[in-house]
């Protein structure tokens, strides 16, 4: 029986309940007018959509919490896990009980709600998925799937917009609206002028109490000005560096991700970050994990502690296969072209961090091309799809003074 199927014999269910109501109010249409949004709440319009409403937020709770279970555990991919979303779409009662069902990437494995992009991938099993340029409108697109044959989802899409001093790839949720204002509109990547310096701009803070608190204080303590317009705040959450190879003698491109929203203590039992919700709270440019100064703990400081220092990100060396003649790197058939753009991002530790092997030598992300305007893309935590989208389309740009 398909989903449809199923929520239209629990609504069959929940007519029975109250079919007498419905016989007073036979001749009236279920279509509501325009006017019906400014009406009164009670009138004869607003009172069938409350009657409406209330038939699904009537139902049991033991009834609901095992007619949603069923569905999230028999859809376990896109598009079916449509289905889900659905679900919690229906009424507050029906989205809340959604959200305690449904676990966050790091613990189920899936993409389910938009907030599950700004989620760590899970520890074990990495997060397979594609992007797709296209190289007439500047767009990158990233989809959940194993290869673009499949039904895939739309995940995130960025557009790459050029400037005197760099270039912009603006993230947003939909692919036709790269707007600021939009609330689409989830971060950006900005490069300096060669393209060897990139910085992760993500549209909300990594730790939104703290954020919020000193806005808050802002407000107080500056009670007579009036505050200026601001469409979307962005926070420096990550920042990306190429290493620079003009004579070319150094081999395949060598790269440093220091991401500050994320402690190095996240991939040693640690946890990382993991927002709940989008939130809405403007405030200044902040790193959360520099110090009071701006700066980046240093790592001989006596004060170090693990959850204050941010996990910095390398790309693993290469080997140098005799008989291909080329640098090789096993991706484990994920990546099928050669292309100077391919990499596998590892931990970048040091011995005073007590780090074991195995986890050095976990890959992070992986990126590499499989056709024509086509890349793989492999994540697995403390990134976030998002984080990990950013850093792959840092590969995309022009790096005359690095290949």
């Amino acid at each position: 029986m398909s989903f449809t199927s199923f929520v239209w014999e629990i609504g069959n269910i929940s007519n029975k309940s109250s079919r007498k109501r419905h016989r007073l109010r036979r001749g009236q249409a279920h279509i509501t007018p325009e006017a019906s949004s400014s009406s009164s709440p009670g009138s004869p319009g607003s009172l069938t959509v409350q009657i409406e409403q209330r038939q699904w937020a009537n139902l049991p709770p033991e009834l609901l919490l095992d007619i949603i279970q069923r569905v999230e555990q028999r859809e376990q991919c896109w598009p079916g896990r449509r289905d889900v979303v659905t679900c919690a779409s229906v009424c507050r009662s029906w989205r809340e009980i959604t959200k305690d069902i449904v676990k966050t990437p790091e613990l189920c494995g899936f993409l389910t709600f938009p907030i599950s992009l700004k989620q760590p991938g899970p520890r074990d099993t990495p997060i397979q998925c594609f992007i797709r340029r296209e190289r007439a409108t500047s767009t990158f697109r990233l989809y959940m799937g194993l290869s673009p044959g499949e039904l895939s989802k739309l995940l995130l899409a960025a557009k790459r917009v050029r400037r005197a001093t760099g270039t912009d790839f603006v993230i947003s949720l939909v692919g036709d609206d790269f707007s600021r204002s939009s609330n689409k509109y989830v971060g950006k990547l900005r490069s300096n002028f060669l393209g060897t310096k990139f910085n992760i701009f993500d549209s909300q803070p990594s730790r939104d109490s703290t954020v919020c608190s000193s806005c808050e204080s802002c407000r107080k303590t500056h009670p007579g000005k009036v505050a200026p317009r601001v469409t979307t705040s962005n926070y420096n959450t990550a920042k990306i560096s190429y290493e620079l190879n003009i004579l070319r003698t150094r081999g395949p491109r060598r790269m440093q991700c220091i991401m500050n929203s994320i402690p190095v203590s996240a991939i040693e039992g640690g946890t990382a970050p993991t927002p709940t919700a989008f939130t809405n709270c403007l405030d200044e440019h902040s790193s959360p994990l520099l110090d009071s100064a701006g700066r980046r703990p240093q790592v001989g400081s006596t004060s170090r502690s693990m959850q204050n220092v941010p996990l910095v990100l390398k790309n693993k060396a290469p080997r140098w296969h005799e008989q291909l003649q080329c640098w090789c790197l096993n991706f484990k058939g994920r990546v099928t072209v050669a292309s100077v753009k391919n990499f596998q991002l590892v931990a970048a530790v040091e011995p005073s961090e007590n780090v074991t092997i195995t986890e050095q030598e976990n890959v992070i992300l992986q990126f590499g091309k499989i056709g024509k305007d086509i890349f793989t893309m492999d994540y697995c935590y403390p990134l976030s799809a998002f984080q990990a989208f950013a850093i792959c389309l840092s590969s995309f740009d022009t790096k005359p003074v690095c290949e």
